[in-house]
């Protein structure tokens, strides 16, 4: 009986750690939008989300080019642009869309 406990509060805690973390990425690429690439781009992060559709941009990311297509709508972020932010700039990206109905506050 204690091990059937042991393994359900394991799950709901494994639950719990995955939906705060499903709903934190597009968060965390609002905050390295604006703290590391608004300046430099030159323009707010609905511009840079909405420049293309959910649908492109997941397209764009299952291809692998997310990264290059960042650095083709924001060119003076080439040097500065890590590939661990990619998948938050994504998530970011995709909840921001031009089709999305969603407008971000940065």
């Amino acid at each position: 009986m204690k091990t059937i406990i042991k393994i359900a509060i394991a799950a709901l805690f494994g639950f719990a750690m995955m939906t705060t973390t499903l709903s934190a990425d597009a968060a965390k690429g609002q905050k390295l939008y604006s703290k590391y690439m608004k300046d430099v781009c030159g323009f707010s992060g609905a511009k840079f989300a909405a420049s293309h559709t959910q649908d492109e941009w997941e397209e764009i990311n299952t291809a692998g080019k997310f990264a290059d297509e960042v650095k083709v709508i924001c060119p003076g972020i080439s040097d500065a642009y890590k590939d661990a932010w990619s998948g938050y700039l994504y998530d970011f990206s995709y909840e921001y869309a031009s089709d999305s109905g969603n407008v971000p506050s940065c």
